[in-house]
């Protein structure tokens, strides 16, 4: 069995538990990635759903013929240019839609629940929701209009701005790694300073040097790259699975774009890089100080 080069880090050191730290940050930096590609599919789905649909809303009037009001809308949004179709909500369809706060105990038969229309939009028109909603004001009575566009703005942004944050999360995480990182190395190389120094004295490259710490380091890093990977997989998909049932998206899209999916192991990958980079660049710029 060969053995083990002198200048590679002794796993008795400080770096033996640089394997479990590169584990833990990626570990949460797969969560923070996966949570902002989730948010990203989130946000493409409210635009897919809401995007190109109004919805007018009737007032409920005890002493008014709802029907009437109901068909006169339709008529005359059918009749706007723009406006690809409109369909009246059955009072099933707003039970169903209220189901969450009211329950199934019928409640809804004994409130004034409004009167709903689903209209659709052409998306080769353009259409002047504030000309289209004065209209309406005048020619029914309590209709008015709910533009999702302002709703969905302020909701992509929210959204956005989370994103943001798990991205500066990320590259806080990579920081400290690198600080992690860095401490270990020059550890090792202070441990190793005096098998070093006659290497270096006696007309050892740089390169050769640093390429045993480097090695090392990339081990070290893919190792516990791969087990934080591991670590947030077995965290990731009970959720997925568990939320599935109720329609959020905790895990992205992995199947189309295949991006993605490859964010997410290219994790390990970037952290096994920072390790390498990282401590060749520790162990050089400690050379370049040595006689």
């Amino acid at each position: 069995m060969a053995r083990q080069p002198v200048l590679v880090p002794d796993s008795e050191g400080a770096g033996r538990f640089l394997p479990w730290v590169i584990a833990v940050m990626t570990f949460l930096a797969t969560l923070m990635t996966a949570g902002a590609l989730a948010t990203d599919t989130a946000i493409r789905g409210w635009s897919s759903a809401l995007t190109g649909t109004l919805t007018v809303e009737i007032a409920a009037d005890p002493d008014a013929d709802m029907d009437a009001r109901v068909a006169a809308t339709v008529t005359l949004l059918r009749t706007t240019a723009g406006v690809r179709d409109a369909r009246p909500l059955e009072r099933a369809e707003i039970a169903r839609l209220l189901e969450p706060w009211l329950g199934r105990n019928g409640l809804i038969d004994d409130l004034p629940v409004p009167r709903l229309i689903d209209v659709e939009l052409d998306d080769a028109a353009e259409l002047d929701i504030g000309r289209l909603a004065g209209r309406l004001a005048e020619r029914v009575p309590g209709a008015r209009i709910d533009d999702h566009t302002a709703w969905l703005d302020r909701l992509v942004h929210l959204a956005r701005g989370l994103q943001f944050l798990a991205a500066g999360i990320v590259l806080l995480i990579g920081l400290a790694m690198i600080c992690v990182i860095v401490f270990a190395t020059r550890a090792a190389f202070a441990a190793h300073h005096d098998v070093i120094e006659v290497l270096h004295l006696i007309g050892a490259r740089d390169a050769y040097i640093a390429r045993h710490f480097q090695n090392h380091a990339l081990a070290m890093g893919l190792r516990g790259g791969l087990a934080g990977l591991a670590l947030a997989a077995l965290t990731l998909l009970p959720l997925g699975y568990a939320a599935a049932d109720l329609g959020l998206p905790v895990l992205p899209e992995l199947s189309s774009p295949p991006l993605p999916a490859a964010l997410l192991l290219l994790i390990p990958a970037a952290a096994a890089l920072i390790a390498l980079v990282t401590a060749r660049t520790t162990v050089l710029r400690a050379l370049s100080r040595m006689p």
